[in-house]
């Protein structure tokens, strides 16, 4: 079973949600689903099939959350100069400007950062993989498509410039990248 690697937070908040929903949330839909039979014919009851499928999701998210919450390795976000897990950046494209920065979170997809302007990427996106072992003084990342157009990164976490080199090796047409939605390549 793959490890899901984890901020303490972030555990202890998937902790919290499983709590609720084994608990509370159960307890809820199964008076929906009470309420709805009361109410006559199951066939064409609406209320009934709606509990019934919101019944189904929270037990699907249950077993989604026990499964994470078993094999889950809780990471501590250590203050260096590396981009590593739980490490937020913010990535500059060539051809912008250092305020049209995209801020992340390298880290799992139920990271949840508090700061609505960052997103959560992956450390086995391409990018994110690119950019894990990044040092804020000198980081030649390993080719990946996105990374020829990366320009700089900059670590939140302590708050130092990533410059970026371009991948080692010669240009090829899996190396090459195609502009991103609504922006330019020159």
């Amino acid at each position: 079973m793959p490890t899901h690697r984890l901020s303490r937070s972030a555990f202890e908040r998937l902790q919290a949600e499983h709590l609720d929903l084994t608990t509370r949330g159960r307890i809820e839909v199964a008076q929906k689903i009470q309420r709805a039979r009361e109410m006559g014919d199951l066939k064409e009851n609406g209320d009934y099939h709606a509990a019934k499928d919101e019944q189904g999701h929270m037990e699907g998210r249950i077993r989604q959350l026990e499964s994470m919450l078993e094999n889950a390795e809780i990471i501590e976000v250590a203050a260096s100069d590396v981009v590593g897990l739980g490490c937020i950046v913010a990535i500059v494209y060539e051809g912008d400007s250092d305020d049209m920065a995209e801020r992340y979170l390298i880290g799992h997809v139920e990271e949840k950062p508090t700061d609505p302007t960052v997103s959560v990427m992956s450390p086995s996106s391409p990018l994110g993989a690119a950019l894990i072992g990044a040092s804020t003084r000198k980081c030649r990342p390993r080719a990946s498509k996105q990374v020829n157009q990366l320009r700089s990164a900059v670590a939140v976490h302590p708050c130092k410039r990533i410059t970026v080199g371009a991948p080692t090796g010669p240009a090829t047409s899996r190396t090459k990248v195609r502009p991103r939605p609504g922006r330019s390549t020159s």
